[in-house]
């Protein structure tokens, strides 16, 4: 698939994975060499190859890539409500399913049609037809819960498409109604919050308001994991906090939480948003700071279910630290469990998420293989 939903693949971790003027200017240098060094990456190794790679998710979801398709061929809203009924309130996968079905309509929405009367129209043209499901969705089941939530969302892409427009806080502020219009229709459910913590960082809201909104969250999910990465980037330097209560906020949500949780995993986000922009020495990523939040994130993985919805996204950013730290053993056995989705940071962080993610892959082979591994000595997956 060419860059669908390189959007959507952004939004999987609300607003911490779906802001693209959070894009850092990482350099590559260090990834297009492995890619030369590897040659033949997918030799021997069972791993997908760069032009099949999926931009719109961390992990598998077949349900919801059933739907997706469904939704695809008929224009019908009914199989995207379907799939939010039947998922209920697993928050957390519905969390995920919900920012990727709002994509999928941000991302018709750009690429299908041109708006009736456009300069750029051809004669004859007729209106913009892109994401009508979530519009009649919105119209023929107004009490929908589903419908909202995704309708909330995807009004919060449309605002983050172009964050300099005179339409930004018009947006967003119609994103709120929308947001609370949802919290009404579902009043246990916390994703019409996850929607709006966007919304507030948006807006540039004050601490207080912003640790109200929170505090409705936690009443609802108080260890949900994609919450906290939706709250992390309000707290870090590049909005309105600092490293320090960033990385405060990852440690508090680590200590707290209970077992099987993913948390213990945050502070290694909560590093990577603060790395400094020449990041290229290797001493930095074999750290004792960095070395303490990666092994935060082994803990996690080791303790959480197999299946957590978000198990791919910590999967994800250990590679990127592991190929960094050239720790390339643990690497492999990390890309051995996420590859052939890409959809989660860093990657989505750049302009090309597929190539991004393969250059470090090719990277880890590189090393694997002048460590003396071959795909031989990897373990099976799941292993």
């Amino acid at each position: 698939m060419d860059a669908l939903l390189v959007l959507l693949a952004a939004i999987t971790l609300g607003g911490f994975v779906f802001l693209p003027w959070m894009r850092r200017r990482r350099s590559v240098a260090q990834s297009r060499q492995g890619l030369v060094m590897a040659t033949d990456p997918m030799a021997g190794y069972g791993f997908v190859p760069l032009d099949e790679l999926d931009v719109r998710l961390p992990g598998p979801d077949q349900e919801l890539d059933e739907a997706l398709a469904e939704v695809r061929r008929t224009r019908d809203w009914r199989p995207a409500a379907e799939l939010l009924k039947a998922t209920g309130d697993d928050w957390e996968l519905r969390w995920q399913r919900v920012q990727t079905l709002a994509g999928a309509a941000a991302f018709e929405l750009a690429h299908e049609g041109v708006r009736e009367g456009a300069p750029d129209a051809p004669p004859g043209a007729g209106p913009r037809t892109g994401g009508i499901w979530l519009r009649t969705w919105r119209l023929e089941s107004p009490k929908d819960p589903g419908g909202a939530q995704t309708h909330a969302q995807f009004l919060v892409l449309q605002a983050l498409r172009d964050p300099g427009s005179q339409d930004f806080r018009m947006i967003l502020e119609e994103a709120r109604t929308v947001c609370r219009e949802a919290g009404l229709l579902a009043p246990g459910s916390p994703i019409p919050y996850l929607t709006e913590l966007a919304v507030a960082r948006g807006l540039g809201e004050r601490r207080a308001d912003y640790e109200e909104l929170w505090s409705k969250v936690v009443q609802r999910a108080p260890h949900h994991m994609g919450a906290h990465l939706a709250a992390l980037p309000y707290w870090s330097e590049k909005w309105h906090g600092s490293r320090k209560e960033a990385e405060a906020f990852a440690e508090r949500a680590a200590a707290g939480a209970p077992a099987g949780s993913l948390l213990p995993a945050l502070p290694l986000f909560a590093v990577y948003e603060h790395l400094p922009e020449a990041n290229l020495v290797r001493g930095l990523y074999q750290s004792a700071v960095i070395e303490r939040a990666v092994e935060g994130a082994h803990y996690a993985l080791r303790e959480a279910p197999a299946d957590h919805p978000m198990a791919p996204h910590v999967r994800h950013l250990l590679v990127w630290f592991l190929v960094r730290a050239e720790r390339y053993a643990e690497a492999m056995e990390q890309l051995r469990l996420v590859d052939g989705h890409v959809g989660a940071v860093p990657w989505s962080y750049g302009r090309s998420p597929a190539a991004e993610y393969a250059a470090y892959r090719a990277l880890a082979i590189a090393g694997w293989e002048q460590m003396g591994g071959t795909s031989a000595d990897l373990p099976p997956e799941g292993h």
